[in-house]
């Protein structure tokens, strides 16, 4: 397995450890010299500014060097090399005018494309690492970031500073793109609308075409205008396929007996700085921890263990999880976990109900650090 961090090369962790060393008890003897540093993510409470918030709009270390020559189209979905080719000719088009501001709009020759492209797709056939790609393959200035993260901004920024922030911006890339709620459909046409006038090339990614964002969640056919407008800005790329994540790969493992977390934690993350919760305490935790700072929740952690998983059956909970699941898969942080399996996680109502994409989502990229997890067999 590849470590996830290395105490002598990570910068020093701002929170002290709730215990430093090995867990001693129920150990084996021969266990007690491998040393693993224990922390909790429900002690920590993090802070993060404005400013550290707009300066973390990059893609995470899981995609820090993606390229399109990276991307291993599946052979038998052709609609995804044609994304391939469709991206790279879009990065060479950032940065030299052919997206157009307003002015040149109106006075300006007459451009037919649109100030943005759209990757509409199912869950891990690459999405992200395209749309990673493409910011690599872009001038700057520019941004990286989810939709829920670039809410957060404006939350944090105010609207009209964030639109100022962002217009001077070659390329805004927003991964992960849904709308949740009537507020956030008004802001983010608002905000493309602002952005592609002010001449800023757009990407983004989602599982649900843009005519359709906000369906299953609210009155969708009250904001229409505004999904229009959302629609408007974007040129759509369909890539099919299935999830790479689970193509020709085992199953998901099985989750672990409690007691035999701390074994399988000492096998896996030697030398490493581990978060040990329990689910439901970590669960109640994050309801106090807006998500915008869920990056510094896991800042410095290299692997997390949850004791006795368990359902989430309030859709608000879930919908922070859903988010937590996110910025553990950005930084390839592999679990290990008792109880309830995975795709257990969320009730059977959300699993088919209008946040269902998102729950699947999260779903599969939880399987995936799960195996991660799960490389070392304990001695």
């Amino acid at each position: 397995m590849v470590k996830h961090g290395c105490p002598l090369s990570r910068p020093p962790c701002p929170w002290p450890p709730r215990i430093a060393g090995i867990l001693a008890e129920d150990l084996r003897p021969e266990e007690r010299t491998v040393l693993v540093q224990i922390e909790q993510l429900a002690a920590r409470t993090p802070a993060v500014s404005a400013a550290e918030i707009l300066q973390g709009f990059h893609p995470s270390p899981r995609f820090g060097e993606v390229s399109f020559a990276s991307y291993r189209p599946d052979p038998a979905q052709p609609s995804q090399a044609a994304a391939v080719k469709a991206l790279e000719s879009f990065a060479a088009s950032v940065g030299n005018g052919s997206g157009g501001g307003l002015f040149s709009r109106i006075f300006g020759k007459k451009d037919n494309g649109r100030a943005g492209i759209y990757l509409d797709g199912g869950f891990g056939v690459g999405k992200t690492h395209l749309l990673a790609s493409l910011w690599h393959s872009a001038p700057g200035p520019k941004a990286f970031g989810t939709f829920v993260e670039y809410t957060n901004l404006v939350g944090a920024l105010s609207f009209r500073k964030t639109v100022e922030a962002l217009s001077s911006y070659k390329l805004v890339c927003i991964d992960e793109f849904e709308l949740d709620d009537p507020g956030d459909t008004v802001l983010m046409s608002r905000l493309m609308r602002e952005l592609a006038d002010a001449g800023v090339r757009l990407a983004a990614t989602s599982n649900t075409l843009p005519g359709s964002l906000g369906e299953g969640r609210f009155a969708a056919v009250d904001f229409q205008r505004e999904i229009q407008v959302l629609a408007d800005q974007f040129d759509v790329i369909r890539i099919d396929g299935e999830d790479y994540r689970h193509r020709g790969l085992p199953a998901a493992p099985a989750p672990l007996k409690t007691e035999d977390l701390k074994r399988h934690m000492h096998a896996e993350f030697d030398g490493q700085t581990v978060a040990v919760d329990d689910f439901r305490q970590l669960v109640d935790h994050l309801a106090g921890v807006h998500p915008s700072r869920y990056r510094q929740l896991i800042a410095g952690i290299d692997g997390v263990v949850w004791r006795d998983v368990e359902t989430i059956t309030e859709q608000a909970v879930a919908l922070r999880f859903v988010v937590l699941a996110d910025r553990l898969y950005d930084k390839d942080v592999p679990i290990l976990a008792s109880g309830v399996p995975f795709d257990k996680l969320f009730t059977e109502e959300m699993m088919n109900g209008g946040y269902m994409k998102k729950y699947y989502r999260a779903v599969s990229r939880l399987t995936a650090l799960a195996r991660e997890g799960q490389n070392h067999e304990p001695s």
